[in-house]
């Protein structure tokens, strides 16, 4: 999944001469999929994840392939955009492998507590790898190789998963209309926490790339992979609202680096430890966020409830990206690295007054 964006925008700069409309393509995937990502995960609720997971995949993949095939024949602009957003129901199967973290360890929330650090830790490993993997293969082979190397490894990897019946959470019947996760009580200040966390990480990759390149990012990543496994080593406090707090308090100072870095014109090697010690906060703080989630949602609606997480992130991330691009354009680097920063104090701001809403409705 890691390599999807990348390769797009490789293939279709690349043939058609344009970053505006690679960007512009990718941009409505990420829409389409922040639309129909909930409806899918209710339906692995519902139904199980492997009935769902793999013709979901399927789908998605046909996408894959449909824009190869239009990229490579030269195919009118408008049917690149429906072909991404075919891969729309793509499903996210972070959610669905937390969720049966959550099924196998209910009942124990520090054994629930590694798993996650270790899922989260997993997913930055190959979202930084992910990238790197499609450029080469672009590269190196021809323009489609990223696309079609990511559509075999995603469908592989959906049905090996989908495979593991034992660790599948079973399905519970409805007997009654449950109302959306949206109406959890606290679930609308999570997802703004989310949404603004997304804006960090889209702001602070734009960012970054205009200011030294796409590899530095990798310092950002592999940061944030070494915390989560250190953060999933450690005992958690048993309040998990107060953690997430800590947690984007030090996201917001440790961002404050790379700004830091970029404003006093330091060398490249600076920024880079910079940006490493900067992504320590980020797996800790989404580890935190998920299990706010994982303990807020009803077990049935499981896979939905992290999905619209899913959802909040990336739409802070698109968000982001386009406030880091803005301000790299028109007022330089060093002041694009104020947006992620920014947007991490916002994360702590919402987090809370969402906290201190709680406590305001239990007392009244």
């Amino acid at each position: 999944m890691g390599m999807f964006s990348v390769s797009a925008v490789i293939m279709i700069a690349g043939s058609r001469g344009s970053y505006a409309l690679a960007g512009a393509v990718t941009a409505t995937g990420l829409a389409a999929t922040a639309v129909v990502a909930p409806f899918t995960a209710r339906l692995v609720d519902r139904f199980g994840q492997a009935r769902v997971a793999v013709p979901a995949t399927a789908l998605a993949v046909l996408g894959s392939l449909a824009l190869v095939l239009c990229v490579h024949y030269d195919a009118p602009a408008w049917t690149l955009f429906a072909a991404y957003a075919a891969t729309a129901t793509t499903p996210n199967t972070g959610g669905m492998s937390r969720a049966r973290w959550a099924h196998l360890h209910r009942g124990d929330p520090a054994a629930l507590h590694t798993a996650n650090s270790f899922e989260q830790a997993a997913d930055e490993l190959c979202f930084m790898l992910g990238p790197v993997l499609a450029a080469t293969l672009c590269g190196a082979l021809f323009p489609e190789a990223g696309t079609l190397v990511g559509a075999v490894l995603l469908m592989s990897g959906v049905l090996v998963f989908a495979a593991q019946r034992a660790t599948e959470p079973p399905v519970t019947p409805r007997t009654r209309t449950v109302a959306s996760p949206l109406r959890t009580p606290g679930m609308p200040a999570l997802l703004a926490v989310f949404l603004a966390t997304g804006a960090v990480f889209g702001a602070l990759e734009v960012v970054s790339i205009a200011h030294a390149g796409g590899a530095i990012l990798a310092l950002q990543a592999a940061g944030s992979c070494a915390a989560g496994l250190v953060y999933g080593s450690l005992r958690p406090a048993r309040n998990v609202r107060l953690r997430l707090l800590l947690c984007l308090a030090a996201m917001t100072a440790l961002m404050s680096l790379p700004l830091l870095a970029a404003a006093g014109s330091a060398s490249l090697p600076v920024l880079a430890a910079c940006l490493l010690v900067a992504g320590a906060a980020t797996a800790p703080t989404m580890v935190t966020g998920m299990t706010l989630v994982q303990r807020s949602t009803r077990p049935e609606q499981l896979n939905e409830g992290m999905t619209l997480a899913v959802t909040a992130l990336l739409g802070g991330i698109a968000a982001g990206a386009a406030t880091g691009g803005w301000l790299a354009e028109h007022a330089g680097t060093a002041t694009g690295y104020a947006a992620p920063m920014a947007a991490a104090a916002l994360a702590l701001v919402i987090a809370g007054a969402g906290t201190a809403g709680r406590r305001g409705s239990r007392a009244g």
